[in-house]
């Protein structure tokens, strides 16, 4: 279990078990309609959800003091005969398993089973058992580390199937319910509403989280989160907490960006996403007023890589992307993640906002290309994973250019956000490899 701990900051917790406090959540009544029937939905579907446990095998050396250290210390030393008879040089069993657990669900009656990425990450051994009882092995098709999504296949057919939503639809105030194994406790059911959608999270560039109240516990990553029609919409996948268990803020993976990523570890267990090749920060309140916004809004581009999409499609230091792909860029962090969801090389729409918006440039449908300030709106092709070390060299290049270019000066504070991209994972923006398996 993965915790990050800030001063006077909730920890962010990735829900493999571990330990914490389980806390219950009240009933709350209807919002826009009745309360769904969950004895149903859990009817329907708990034949569908699985328990996940992996197992590691953890060398004696791992476990003790390392290798070289022990061979510095002299003979007869104290430490020494102490890892040597406890799990040191040659003493005591020289493995061990270290097992965790988690949840998932059946997406195809064929055994391809949907999880977290962290609840397999590093597995030697991994077990599915299902309502029935009956245990598999299961092997990792593929996994996508930055959006937390792992996909399994167990050798079996005819297994029932959970049915697949739509998370774009998802509204604050919607009913949910989750289903998993908190604490090991298998088909748990916990409900809960929609808190907020397209939540960004410190560390976390590809995923639009879901933010629910929903009891979510270590043992419940992987699991399935329901709408009130009983379909799937979310993969259960981190809380904030203080003590290491339910405090009322729990995320989901959207299970749109969930599939997208299936659909792609299916083919060959690795994924691509699209890049920009632009550095980004947000737009506070000063910088929306310099440029004539009414309100802070959209993504300043710090920096644009050379040989880059877009640099190619004319994007400058200083423009602000107002809309991506026909989507609005409420604040920077939302566009990495509709950067990464368009394929490679297929174009996307972009307007920016470059200077100071003129005074009679209005909205998206007004352009006036020749004033200072002008919306403009053009189409780039995106880039894709696997440029590899040709593009890491291209970027190193140009940062070193840019600091011969200015020498002595600091680095600015405010450039861009630093998103962890785990693994081998580009980040959409300013571009890095492809996603491992």
């Amino acid at each position: 279990m993965t915790r990050i701990v800030g001063r006077g900051l909730a920890a962010a917790l990735a829900l493999s078990l571990a330990g914490g406090a389980a806390l219950g959540g009240a009933a709350r009544a209807a919002g826009s309609g009745a309360v769904p029937d969950f004895t149903r939905i859990v009817k329907n579907n708990r034949d569908a959800v699985v328990n996940v446990s992996t197992t590691q095998q953890v060398s004696a050396e791992q476990r003790g003091i390392p290798r070289e250290l022990l061979e510095q210390l002299p003979p007869g030393h104290p430490l020494k005969r102490f890892f040597k008879r406890f799990g040191g040089e040659g003493g005591g069993k020289p493995e061990r398993g270290r097992t965790s657990l988690g949840s998932g669900f059946i997406i195809s009656a064929d055994g391809y089973v949907l999880t977290n990425a962290h609840v397999v990450a590093k597995a030697d051994e991994i077990t599915v058992k299902l309502h029935d009882n009956r245990q598999f092995d299961a092997k990792v098709v593929g996994m996508d580390k930055p959006t937390d999504v792992g996909l399994l296949k167990i050798d079996a057919s005819g297994l029932p199937t959970v049915d697949i939503g739509d998370s774009d639809e998802l509204r604050v105030g919607q009913w949910l319910l989750a289903i998993g194994s908190p604490f090991g406790l298998d088909y748990t059911a916990t409900q809960g509403i929609v808190s907020a959608l397209e939540r960004s999270l410190p560390n976390d560039t590809y995923t639009p989280f879901i933010q629910t109240d929903v009891a979510v516990n270590p043992g419940n990553s992987g699991g399935p989160l329901f709408n009130g029609d009983g379909e799937v919409i979310g993969i259960n996948s981190q809380i904030f907490s203080r003590t290491g268990g339910y405090m009322g803020l729990s995320f989901a993976v959207p299970i749109n960006t969930a599939m997208d990523i299936v659909s792609q570890l299916k083919e060959d267990g690795t994924v691509e996403r699209g890049y920009l090749g632009v550095s980004i920060q947000p737009v506070d309140r000063g910088l929306a007023e310099s440029f004539g916004l009414d309100k802070p809004v959209g993504a300043l581009v710090a920096d644009v890589m050379a040989d880059s999409p877009a640099k190619a499609a004319g994007l400058q230091s200083g423009d602000v992307i107002l809309r991506f792909d026909g989507r609005k860029v409420s604040d920077a962090s939302a566009l990495p993640p509709m950067v990464g969801r368009v394929e490679p090389g297929k174009s996307a729409k972009v307007q920016i906002l470059r200077g100071r918006r003129a005074p009679d440039t209005r909205g998206e449908g007004r352009q006036a290309l020749g004033l200072p300030g002008a919306l403009r709106a053009g189409q780039l092709r995106l880039g894709g994973a696997g440029t590899g070390r040709a593009q890491r060299e291209r970027a190193r290049a140009h940062r070193r250019r840019a600091r011969e270019a200015r020498p002595g000066e600091p680095r600015p504070a405010g450039r861009g956000r630093r998103l962890r991209s785990a693994g081998a994972g580009r980040h959409p923006c300013r571009g890095r490899a492809a996603a491992d398996r």
